[in-house]
Parts: structure tokens; sequence; C-alpha cells
């Protein structure tokens, strides 16, 4: 098989499980409503009380929310793909003279189209709750290119729960740790704050790089060294995942 027609065999089965998603629009939509309520619950509620200094709380808390929006998303890839094996249609695609791996990348590519438009829709609410950024075109550009490269690799994740499990809530459950994640992080508050242990876990784990890089590029701020550290945990993370995705599926279809 050609690399053509590995292209062509994904971009099909990328139609399949896109048009799934656009016959139950419902899931891009709860995917960003849980991230809109943790958002306007900490600005209205707890972010008074929150000392970010001369940054607008909403500007602060908008990396994080973007981050568990992902996290929150990644959940239907695992369930979607757990479906998938269930009903037997790998099989199905196994006896066609298609790329093994072209349906896991059609289950990617859909949770990154789907994850796209969720982040689009929680943006959308903070600029109305009053968010607003000092970046460029280019600046958007790099938060574009990280928040897919973070999906990217939290997808593959989600693939190895979605072929690894062994009931529907098992395939979405793994998202649950992903999504407490930034509550550990510098994504509501600094980590000054917190206790030396949680200090020292919170600023060793990728998501407060991740946010930290995305604040500066909306501030318009140099980024640093944290822009490295974020990219490295994201390739490192991605990269990990889909060797194993793929060791798990060549083992679940022998």
């Amino acid at each position: 098989m050609t690399a053509i027609d590995f292209v062509s065999d994904t971009a099909v089965l990328t139609g399949r499980t896109l048009r799934h998603v656009t016959r139950s629009i419902d899931t891009i939509i709860t995917t960003a409503i849980m991230p809109i309520g943790i958002m306007l619950m900490f600005v209205y509620v707890f972010g008074g009380a929150i000392d970010t200094g001369d940054t607008p709380y909403i500007d602060y808390l908008l990396p994080g929310i973007l981050l568990i929006t992902v996290a929150s998303g990644v959940s239907y890839t695992g369930y979607r793909l757990f479906m998938d094996l269930k009903s037997g249609i790998f099989e199905r695609f196994q006896s066609l003279p298609i790329g093994r791996t072209g349906v896991l990348w059609a289950h990617v590519l859909t949770s990154l189209a789907a994850n796209l438009v969720s982040l689009v829709l929680v943006v959308a609410v903070a600029v109305l709750m009053g968010f607003r950024t000092g970046t460029d075109v280019v600046g958007w550009l790099a938060v574009t290119v990280i928040l897919l490269l973070f999906t990217l690799a939290l997808t593959w994740v989600a693939v190895i729960a979605g072929l690894s499990a062994n009931s529907v809530e098992g395939a979405s459950a793994f998202s649950y740790p992903l999504i407490f994640l930034p509550f550990v992080s510098s994504a509501f508050v600094p980590t000054e704050t917190m206790p030396a242990p949680v200090r020292w876990f919170a600023e060793n784990q990728p998501v407060t790089s991740i946010v930290n890089s995305i604040r500066a590029v909306f501030a318009g701020q140099p980024v640093g060294a944290d822009i490295w550290i974020a990219l490295a945990w994201c390739l490192g993370i991605l990269v990990a995942a889909v060797i194993a995705a793929r060791l798990v599926y060549r083992r679940k279809l022998t």
C-alpha cells in the first residue's frame, strides 16, 4: 500500500467518523459546557479572592480552561473507538485492503476537528466575559499549534483507553484525572501560593508549562523556556501514546 492510498483510505474513514459527530452535535456542545461552567464559577465566584496582579482573572484563567476543554473532549474519542470495537466494524475493516491504522487516525483526526470547534466556543464565551489579548495573528497561530499538539497527544492516550477498556464507562473514565490535572497547576492560582510539596508537583507537571506558554503569548510577553518544556511534554506524550496504541491495537486484532 502506498502513502497516497493510506491517506485516501484515512480520509474516507475520517469522513465516516465526522458524520457520526455531526449527527450528534450535542457531544461538542456538552464538551464545551463544563469548561464554560467552570470558567463562569471561578471568574464570578472565586475570581475576586484570587490575586493575579495586574492581569484580569479571565485572562489569567482562560489557558487552563482551554486545556480542560481538550481533556473533556478527548473522552468521546475513547467512547467512539470502544463502540466501534465492540460493534465488530474493526474486523470488517481488516478484511478490506486498507491501512491497518487508518481507522485509528480517522478517530484522531475527528477528535482534532471536534475539539477545535469546542475551543472556539469557549474562547467566544471568554471574550463575552471580558477576555482581551494583546497578541497578533502569529500569536494566535502559535496558541493554536500548541493546543492542537496537546489535543493530538491526549487523543492518542484516549485511543489506548478505547482499545483497552472493558466497558463504556472505562473507555471515557481515563479523562477524569486529565480534567483534574489543571487544578493542581498554575492554571487557576499562582503556584507561589501553594504548600511546598504541592507547589513542586504543580511546577513540574506538563499542564503548568503549557498554561504559562499560552498565557505569555496572549499577554504579548516573552515565552521563555516554558514553550520548549511544553513542546517536549506534548511530543513525549504523543510519541509514547502512539507506540503504545499501535501495540494494543495489534494485540486486539491478532
